[in-house]
């Protein structure tokens, strides 16, 4: 896992309906508001993503940096949950193999404009959750 300087920090997909409604889901169970948010399309988002390895042109999942490392895939969604409070439970997804839960975690990522559709533009949250998202 590579290291970055900041913490909880989920990357993700802005033009993508599912990964915005992912940040809007997060959001509203994050009652520390723990969790700050970059879309892949902004700047320090295109910076992470490539610290990452991750194609900004063409992401194939979202990460999240949690105790200064990158969670890809699906070890970032599960990461993420687990960290929210009454989610805890979905710590034991991980005891599922990760190229199981991967590939799962792939096929939704590759039809997610098919199936979910795609913003014109990224996702503007509102005042109060703009404070959490760095661009």
């Amino acid at each position: 896992m590579t290291q970055w300087p900041d913490d909880d920090v989920i990357l993700y997909d802005g033009v993508c309906v599912f990964c915005s409604r992912w940040v809007q889901f997060v959001i509203a169970r994050d009652r520390d508001k723990r969790f700050r948010f970059t879309p892949i399309q902004s700047a320090y988002g295109t910076r992470l993503a490539r610290a990452f390895g991750i194609d900004p042109d063409d992401p194939d999942t979202n990460a999240v940096v949690h105790g200064g490392k990158a969670h890809l895939k699906s070890d970032a969604a599960l990461t993420v949950l687990s960290n929210l409070p009454g989610w805890g439970w979905t710590r034991a997804l991980f005891a599922v193999p990760k190229p199981l839960r991967d590939v799962v975690y792939g096929l939704v990522a590759r039809n997610r404009y098919r199936i979910f559709g795609r913003y014109e533009s990224c996702f503007v949250p509102d005042a109060e959750l703009r404070k959490r998202v760095l661009e």
